[in-house]
């Protein structure tokens, strides 16, 4: 059986773990973070907490750019090129 506790004044959900290990995801929380039968969950360690982070479509598309390339700055290519040709000249020297 899982017991939910929902407190107002700090807007905590709360479940018990089965004796299988299985956990409940309450249906408000599912809903809110797009989490379906088969969404993966990753479980990240932060100091004394667990974070419990589903890995959706929104979540891996909130990632999307962050690699981007700034005005003025080399890409990663440009620069490796660039550090070969300064090798090959300092040996043809």
């Amino acid at each position: 059986m899982t017991d939910f506790i929902r407190t107002k004044e700090n807007n905590v959900d709360s479940a018990y773990v089965t004796s299988r290990g299985r956990l409940v995801v309450l249906l408000r929380i599912r809903r809110k973070f797009g989490i379906k039968p088969g969404t993966r969950v990753n479980f990240v360690e932060e100091g004394h907490r667990i974070i419990f982070q589903p890995v959706t479509r929104e979540y891996i598309s909130s990632f999307r750019g962050i690699f981007k390339q700034k005005p003025g700055e080399k890409t990663v290519v440009q620069e490796l090129l660039d550090e070969r040709r300064a090798e090959r000249d300092w040996e043809d020297r």
